[in-house]
C-alpha cells in the first residue's frame, strides 16, 4: 500500500517557519536569567522570568484553542508570529526588573498563541496514517529550535551584548514570518463546517481535552523536571567554572536530530510505550550526569543523553495526544499539550527558584530528575497505553 504524501511544500515551509520561530524565542531562554541577575535581580526573580512567560502562555491557550475550532489557520498563525516579533523589541527599552517581568508575561501570551496555532496548522497538513512520523518531524523543528538557539544566544550574550542578541532574535523572527507566508493552510472538514453561532466559549472546556489527559500529565512532569535546566544551567556553569556551556545545547541538538525521526516511525508502528519509558530513563540519567559535571566533556555527555531522551519524549507525547483526540478538538489538545510544557517549566522556575536560595543547583538537578522517573513508572503501570496500541494497530 502506497503511503500518503507527507513532504508537501506547505508542510516543509511550516516546519522551517516554526523552526525560526522557536529559534527567535528560545535564544532568550538561557540568557534572560543571567541578564536579570546582572542588573541586580535576585535568584527568585530569575525563577520568575521563567514562570511568568509560562503562565502567560497557559492563560491564552484556551482562547486560541477555541478559535481554532472554527477559524481559518493563516490569520491566527500570522497574529502570533507578528506579536512575538514586536514584543522582542521591548526588552532593551528598560533595565527595571518589574517592567521586564511584565514584558516576559506578554511574551508568554504571544508564545502560547503562536505555538498552538502553528502546531494545529501542522497537524492539518499531516496525513492521519503518518501522524506519528509527521508530528515527529514537526516536533524536531521545535526540539532543534529549543536546542540550537540557546547555544547561539549564549555565544552572543557572552561575546557581544544583550542588545545584539535581541536584534538577532528579531531577525530570525522576520525570517519565520516570511516562511509562514508561503504556506497554503488547510482546515479539517469538521472545522470548516463549524457554525460559530452555535458554539459557546467555556474556558475550562477549551483548556482541557479529557481524551488526552494522561499524556498531557506526563508532559507536565517531564517539563517540570527539564525546567531546572532552563532556569539554572548557565548559573550552574558559572558556579562550577565550566566553560563552553553552549556545548550542552549543541550536542543535544545533534543527537535529537539523529534520533527523533527514528522514534517518530517507531510511534506509528508500535505506539509510545517503549519510547516514553526508554527516553524518560535517558532524561533522568542526563540530569544526574549534569549535576555531577565539572568540565565541558561531562556537559557534552549530559547534552547527548538529553538530546536522545528529552528530544524524543515530548514529540512522542504530543503525537499520543493528537492520535486519541477528535480532529475538531485537536487545536485544544495541542494547546493543552503546550500548556503542560509551559506550566511545567514555569512551576519549575518558581519552585526551584525558591529552593536555589537554600541548596546547590546540582542538588536541584537531582531532585528534578525524580519527576522524570515518575513518568517511567506511570507509563509502565498504565493500562491506557495497552488500549492505545490496540486501537492504533486496528486503525492502520
Amino acid at each position: 500500500m502506497q503511503k500518503e504524501k507527507l513532504w508537501t511544500k506547505s508542510y516543509i515551509m511550516l516546519i522551517l517557519g516554526n523552526l525560526f520561530t522557536f529559534m527567535s524565542f528560545q535564544m532568550l531562554i538561557p540568557t534572560l536569567p543571567p541578564y536579570i541577575k546582572s542588573i541586580g535581580g535576585s535568584v527568585f526573580e530569575v525563577g520568575m522570568i521563567t514562570a511568568l512567560f509560562s503562565l502567560g502562555a497557559v492563560f491564552i491557550r484556551p482562547f486560541i484553542g477555541f478559535l481554532l475550532a472554527f477559524k481559518a489557520r493563516k490569520m491566527l498563525v500570522f497574529v502570533g508570529a507578528c506579536a512575538l516579533l514586536l514584543i522582542t523589541f521591548l526588552y532593551p527599552l528598560t533595565n527595571i526588573i518589574i517592567i521586564l517581568l511584565a514584558f516576559r508575561m506578554l511574551h508568554g501570551i504571544a508564545w502560547g498563541w503562536s505555538t498552538t496555532a502553528n502546531g494545529t496548522a501542522a497537524v492539518d497538513l499531516i496525513p492521519n496514517s503518518r501522524l506519528g512520523e509527521g508530528t515527529g518531524y514537526y516536533g524536531l523543528s521545535i526540539t532543534l529550535g529549543m536546542i540550537i538557539a540557546p547555544s547561539l544566544g549564549l555565544i552572543l550574550y557572552d561575546r557581544a551584548s544583550f542588545e545584539t542578541l535581541i536584534y538577532v532574535s528579531a531577525f530570525l523572527g522576520v525570517i519565520a514570518l516570511l516562511l509562514l507566508s508561503l504556506v497554503t493552510y488547510q482546515m479539517p472538514e469538521s472545522v470548516a463546517k463549524a457554525n460559530r453561532n452555535e458554539m459557546k466559549f467555556s474556558y475550562t472546556h477549551s483548556l482541557i481535552e479529557k481524551a488526552c489527559w494522561f499524556p498531557a500529565l506526563l508532559t507536565l512532569l517531564v517539563a517540570f523536571g527539564y525546567g531546572s535546566i532552563v532556569s539554572f544551567i548557565v548559573i550552574f556553569g558559572d558556579e562550577r567554572g565550566i566553560e563552553n556551556i553552549f556545548l550542552f545545547y549543541l550536542v543535544n541538538a545533534i543527537f535529537a536530530t539523529i534520533f527523533r525521526p527514528i522514534t517518530g516511525k517507531m510511534f506509528d508502528r508500535n505506539g509510545p510505550r517503549k519510547i516514553v519509558i526508554f527516553c524518560s530513563l535517558l532524561t533522568f540519567l542526563s540530569l544526574w550526569v549534569l549535576s555531577l559535571s565539572h568540565n565541558s566533556f561531562h556537559i557534552a555527555i549530559a547534552g547527548a543523553l538529553l538530546g536522545i531522551g528529552y528530544g524524543s519524549i515530548l514529540p512522542t507525547l504530543q503525537s499520543w495526544c493528537l492520535f486519541i483526540t477528535e480532529p475538531n478538538r485537536r487545536g485544544i489538545a495541542n494547546g493543552m499539550n503546550f500548556s503542560a510544557i509551559d506550566l511545567g517549566i514555569g512551576l519549575s522556575g518558581i519552585v526551584f527558584g525558591f529552593f536555589a536560595t537554600f541548596i546547590e543547583i546540582a542538588t536541584i538537578f537531582q531532585i528534578s530528575s525524580l519527576f522524570i522517573l515518575i513518568v517511567t513508572v506511570l507509563v509502565f503501570l498504565s493500562p491506557q497505553e495497552k488500549h492505545f496500541i490496540k486501537e492504533q494497530k486496528s486503525a492502520s
